[in-house]
């Protein structure tokens, strides 16, 4: 069972605010977590890998999203799994979600991921939630991610080389505007992995960048059950 904090959380103070001020936009939505949930230029061929990679292994994974926001997506990946764990660190936003999405094997939980124990599973789903968060807090999600048999992570990567894992305060805007991305293979992260996928691609208009999706393999025996 996973364990929620006592302490405080200003990571989720600073994703509090982004979601009451709509400060990734979406006005006329209670929670909205940006474009990136929304533009089927996006959304479609990332479902289309992801579910695919769920098929694959008959839908008997049970996944755990990491910061899952308002389940624009996950909404159309729960019954190609065995259990879907949904989490995210603002109160409300799980509160709404738990009101608006009910199925048999679908469960919500509000949790640091940084801090927090994090429940078991055999996938994690990662989805442009690394690149909103500092180092230290990364570091700390890195840890724990060595439990875990497959990772699909997407984050938001500059076109052509860049230097990676550049630091930033959390909430405060992403890598993106200092050149750099979350690279969870180099350092300080170091992520030991078995083998790795590049399911997706997308280059974003105006020279803003790429959304990169990467099937991580961690350990081929790494299974809870």
């Amino acid at each position: 069972m996973a364990k929620k904090t006592k302490t405080p959380w200003p990571t989720q103070d600073a994703m509090n605010q982004i979601y009451n001020m709509h400060l990734w936009g979406g006005k006329e939505f209670d929670f909205y977590s940006g474009t990136g949930s929304y533009d089927p230029k996006i959304i479609n061929p990332y479902l289309k890998a992801v579910i695919a990679f769920l098929e694959s292994h008959n839908n008997s994974l049970v996944v755990c999203d990491l910061g899952c926001g308002d389940f624009n997506i996950g909404k159309h990946l729960t019954k190609y799994t065995k259990k879907y764990i949904a989490i995210d660190i603002v109160e409300n936003l799980i509160d709404r979600n738990k009101n608006t999405y009910k199925e048999d094997n679908l469960e919500f939980h509000c949790l640091d991921i940084a801090k927090d124990e994090l429940p078991k599973a055999d996938c994690v789903i990662l989805r442009q939630v690394l690149q909103h968060v500092s180092n230290t807090e990364i570091q700390n999600v890195v840890r724990k991610l060595e439990a875990y048999k497959y990772i699909i992570l997407t984050e938001h990567l500059p076109l052509g080389n860049f230097i990676p894992n550049k630091n930033i305060i959390s909430g405060q805007g992403i890598r993106i505007k200092q050149n750099s991305g979350v690279n969870l293979l180099e350092a300080p992260f170091n992520l030991k992995i078995e083998d790795q996928k590049q399911l997706g691609e997308h280059i974003l208009d105006n020279g803003k960048g790429r959304i990169v999706t990467t099937l991580y393999v961690l350990n081929l025996f790494n299974s809870f059950y």
